[in-house]
């Protein structure tokens, strides 16, 4: 019976991505589409050829390699135990391919001593959207980042109308907000997305 989500949701929860949170995270995957997100934890762009199966198991087998060795991280969000969204985030080195971007090129480099953190896609099961889930992710991140040590959080919500048509797996959030997550605007990434950032203290001081 398919559950119904017009009413009162269960209270949210949230989970780091991780062995024991893998299966959900597989779930939602496939609601996606199967992007696995594995576009911005590559360097370069990897070439399946023209067969979506082969891509399909190619970022498949490759996004539950990261995740088993504590390489890829993300918060999932719960409706009681159903997964109903998630918000990927990492370290610069975790994920690279922003470092390609042509707009980010343009961008004066950023020079401090302090751990540099990317937030970049965001995922809302189809029943869940306009219910909060996307800021609770946010959130989760947030908090997970300041119990890291914290440091410079970057985002790339996207600011073009002519982006309302994107893939779910390109969606990077709204610059609304990461406004009201205290994020301030840097710069324009093209006329697409706009660079934010944010400095998080650590939770361990």
């Amino acid at each position: 019976m398919k559950k119904e989500t017009t009413g009162k949701m269960t209270a949210l929860s949230t989970k780091e991505l991780g062995p024991k949170t893998w299966p959900d995270f597989e779930k939602l995957a496939t609601k996606q589409g199967q992007c696995w997100c594995t576009y911005y934890q590559r360097a370069k762009p990897v070439h399946t050829g023209k067969d979506p199966l082969k891509a399909d198991r190619v970022n498949h087998s490759y996004k539950e390699n990261l995740v088993m060795q504590g390489k890829s991280h993300a918060i999932l969000v719960y409706d009681g135990k159903r997964p109903v969204g998630w918000c990927q985030y990492g370290p610069k080195e975790e994920l690279p391919r922003i470092d390609a971007g042509r707009g980010y090129r343009k961008v004066e480099p950023l020079i401090t001593e302090k751990m540099l953190w990317r937030i970049t896609c965001f995922f809302v099961d189809r029943e869940y959207r306009g219910k909060g889930i996307a800021e609770t992710a946010l959130k989760g991140a947030l908090e997970s980042i300041r119990n890291q040590g914290g440091g410079i959080v970057e985002a790339y919500p996207v600011v073009s109308k002519k982006m309302g048509a994107v893939p779910e797996w390109l969606w990077f959030g709204t610059p609304g907000m990461f406004r009201r997550a205290h994020f301030k605007p840097v710069a324009p990434l093209g006329t697409s997305l706009q660079l934010m950032r944010r400095t998080l203290s650590s939770s361990r001081s």
